[in-house]
């Protein structure tokens, strides 16, 4: 492979706490010959020290607005912007932008790159042939929401919302005496997310019903409602029929009081639960949507963090071989075919330095 130089920035969002690599895949991309340049960051749930024991350079969180332009900048959430931020940018970029299905921001974050000359890979399109990821949050994601709709159901999820391990998690989650049994229904059930979903509820002694494709193509939005308790993992690439509308809060005899929407398309003419248009987050998660009957809501969009350690471990053994493949083309080439697509779609001009 032609050199390689990774920058690993901090994350600005203080409820972060993952990383795309870890320590011991930062060893491994080292000893192949990529050079890694570590931002400090405190909320990492890995320790820079330990980064600096696999062989890579520490710096200053926020310093990569000042890396070499060959620099590959490596995260996960938004970029800052504002007087927090470049407003353009000229590096090659490796997160989750969120910027092509019409999502709030969207246009400003490609205009930036595109004044810059910047490129986005973002890694919700870092696909195979059959368009599947190939790095995802997406089983963690699952399994994080619907622990935190059952805890909520059972009146037991206290706030703020802290970072915590699977063992820790799974212990509440795991029924008490007294816990009264309740319906319970992940749309989306096949995916990763779905199967995630799956599992947190299984680990608290409850059976779903699962939908899909097939049960989403003709919705019945009776058996829907009839749910207590639901978990959305459903990820859209176009228009669909709402899963949730309006009317359906209003609903006098409606069983449906928790949902959980792991998706989090808010703002996209896509997503499939336009009946909030704010997520939740770690120190207020629920929202109640409906008085009477109640409805409650828990929609975060970063709920990996809340289990870093095993989330990040999995994402980063599944991104760190194509970190070593880049620059091949291949999947990071049609990474990068979305992003001048995009660009073209909201007519500024493609990226820069983006050949890989």
């Amino acid at each position: 492979m032609t050199e390689l130089h990774l920058w690993l920035r901090h994350e600005t969002r203080t409820t972060e706490r993952r990383t795309p690599v870890v320590p011991s895949d930062a060893r491994r991309l080292v000893g192949a010959g990529v050079t890694l340049t570590v931002e400090e960051s405190p909320q990492r749930v890995f320790p820079s020290e330990a980064y600096e024991a696999a062989g890579c350079r520490a710096v200053e969180a926020g310093s990569w607005t000042g890396a070499p332009a060959d620099a590959v900048i490596v995260g996960l959430k938004e970029l800052p912007d504002g007087p927090d931020g470049p407003e353009e940018l000229r590096h090659r970029h490796i997160f989750f932008g969120h910027a092509y299905k019409a999502q709030p921001g969207a246009g400003a974050l490609l205009r930036r790159f595109a004044a810059g000359g910047g490129s986005l890979f973002d890694l919700e399109y870092l696909v195979d042939d059959d368009g599947r990821r190939l790095a995802a949050f997406g089983y963690w994601a699952g399994y994080v929401g619907a622990a935190l709709a059952v805890l909520h159901h059972r009146g037991r999820l206290t706030a703020p919302l802290r970072p915590t391990s699977k063992k820790e998690l799974d212990d509440g989650l795991h029924p008490a005496p007294g816990d009264e049994r309740f319906t319970s229904l992940v749309i989306g059930a096949l995916g990763r997310s779905g199967r995630g979903a799956r599992a947190a509820l299984a680990e608290a002694g409850l059976e779903p019903t699962c939908w899909d494709l097939a049960e989403t193509r003709a919705l019945d939005r009776p058996a829907l409602l009839a749910h207590e308790l639901m978990v959305n993992t459903v990820l859209t690439t176009g228009p669909s029929t709402p899963f949730l509308t309006d009317d359906d809060l209003a609903v006098p005899d409606r069983r449906l009081r928790t949902v959980c929407d792991v998706t989090c398309d808010v703002g996209s003419p896509y997503n499939v639960l336009p009946v909030y248009d704010t997520v939740t987050d770690w120190a207020d998660p629920v929202r109640r949507l409906h008085g009477r009957p109640a409805l409650d809501l828990i929609a975060i969009d970063n709920l990996p963090s809340l289990l870093p350690e095993e989330a990040s471990t999995d994402f980063s053994a599944a991104l760190t071989p194509l970190l070593l493949e880049f620059g091949v083309g291949g999947e990071w080439g049609r990474c990068l075919d979305r992003f001048t697509q995009a660009c073209r779609a909201l007519g500024v001009r493609d990226g820069g330095p983006g050949d890989v």
